[in-house]
């Protein structure tokens, strides 16, 4: 049985979960809710202080007078939009496993009423059978942001998928690096690092790193010529290598698409009424992926190299697919 001296918390509560807009609550079903949830009975002049007392303290509390039937907590820490923004984003985000996305729905859910939770479970959440089975993600991102902030290296054993589709380590011994940002790319969030055994920036996937363990030995003095923005924007869907500019043709259809990879800066320039010219810096391996995922829309101009190297690729794919029978 919740104390008289708790009440005003209880009240709060039973607004939170019992009312909005379209569930205005009236004294009588207030004193109710609270008497099922936490055997309290209030007086009506206990129950109107409470509710002064509440909105004295900032929160948003409809009056009788507004719509002459009750009270609801109009005011909330996240609104309904916000709530199914987050919560589909946390949902969609294939790096992030079940357990984890339910558990942060869960508690973005109970900053709504009930029925605007239900209402997301019912008509807005479906499975996600993409989902990593990796469930260290946010001991990672934790273990990691404290690296960052104490300058310390970070072990870690890193995952990748085997023959029976398990994440299995990568190889035995675990990778020491220094890290240094946090960024999301490519819809993944990674890791860019620095290490004694590479030069520059390098990444890692964080929904791939399992047993993160923040290490007592300092990271180096990273020069303020190192800018992982940079390197994170110029690794075209974060595949590794050195980065050179590449002008790719494109048809004009496909625009939008490169301005979603890319971003309004992307330098362009038009060739005729149907195609542009496109430069932009990123990996070997980055630009013949981006070229093979839009092979009727985008051809490698220069660097010459470059664009021989993907006609033979072509070349040998095209052989391979005569000799299946």
């Amino acid at each position: 049985m919740a104390e008289k001296k708790h009440s005003i918390l209880a009240v709060l509560e039973i607004l939170r979960k019992y009312s909005d807009e379209d569930h205005i609550l009236s004294s009588a079903q207030i004193n109710e809710y609270l008497v099922n949830e936490y055997d309290l009975k209030l007086e009506r002049r206990t129950l109107y202080a409470n509710l002064e007392i509440l909105r004295d303290f900032g929160y948003d509390i409809s009056n009788y007078e507004d719509n002459h039937t009750g009270y609801y907590l109009i005011d909330r820490q996240f609104d309904k939009a916000e709530i199914l923004l987050l919560c589909n984003a946390i949902h969609s985000s294939h790096f992030i496993s079940s357990k984890q996305s339910d558990d942060l729905i869960r508690k973005l859910l109970a900053t709504q009423s009930k029925y605007e939770a239900k209402e997301f479970s019912d008509k807005v959440y479906m499975p996600n059978p993409l989902k990593t089975t990796n469930k260290q993600l946010l001991f990672t991102i934790s273990s990691v942001a404290q690296a960052i902030r104490d300058n310390k290296k970070m072990s870690f054993t890193y995952l990748h998928y085997d023959h029976n589709k398990q994440l299995v380590p990568r190889r035995e011994e675990p990778y020491i690096v220094e890290p240094r940002y946090i960024v999301y790319a490519d819809s993944r969030a990674y890791m860019i690092v620095t290490s004694d055994n590479h030069k520059g920036f390098i990444h890692y996937r964080l929904d791939r790193i399992k047993d993160a363990k923040v290490l007592t030995e300092k990271s180096k003095r990273l020069s303020n010529r190192q800018d992982a923005y940079e390197y994170a924007r110029n690794k075209l869907f974060m595949y590794a290598g050195e980065t050179s500019y590449v002008t790719f043709r494109c048809k004009e259809r496909i625009m939008d698409q490169m301005i979603d990879i890319f971003g309004p800066e992307l330098n362009v320039m038009y060739a005729d009424d149907d195609h542009f010219i496109m430069r932009v810096k990123t990996s070997e391996t980055g630009a013949i992926f981006l070229a093979q995922q839009y092979l009727d829309s985008i051809m490698i101009v220069e660097p010459e190299e470059l664009r021989n190297k993907f006609i033979s690729e072509l070349s040998d794919r095209l052989k391979d697919y005569k000799k299946i029978r």
